[in-house]
């Protein structure tokens, strides 16, 4: 049974895994507005198989409001999609996901919308884990 929250142990905030996440060897996926890059890591056995980012960029939205009310609507659209990628078998036992989501719209967008490409791209990351493994 997964949880819906969305603890701070699920956010990527090393830097060093950040620059892991954009370096070469990783993959992406893109369903507009949103992208989603991730990087599989050897699992710790302590820390969650999936940690997120999500990023929006300034040129983007100028305004800082409007800015956070894009990452506010990609974390909530994860926080309740992310049984998606968490419960299902794709990822292997001894792997973890770090995981960003960036915003690639210059306008905002509804958030029925963001919920629904979430959940794509959730999905098609689980697809392309399992094909590799």
């Amino acid at each position: 049974m997964s949880t819906y929250g969305f603890p701070k142990a699920e956010h990527i905030t090393l830097k060093r895994d950040i620059e892991a996440i954009f370096a070469a060897g990783t993959h992406s996926t893109a369903a507009f507005p949103l992208r989603a890059v991730w990087h599989s890591t050897e699992w710790d056995g302590h820390s969650p198989r999936v940690k997120v980012m999500v990023s929006v960029s300034k040129r983007k939205f100028k305004h800082a409001v409007d800015r956070n009310r894009a990452k506010r609507q990609m974390r909530e659209a994860y926080r309740l999609s992310k049984h998606i990628l968490t419960d299902a078998q794709d990822i292997p036992h001894d792997k973890a996901l770090h995981v960003a989501f960036i915003w690639t719209s210059d306008t905002e967008q509804p958030t029925s919308l963001i919920m629904q490409k979430m959940q794509t791209l959730l999905r098609r990351i689980g697809e392309k884990q399992q094909q590799r493994h």
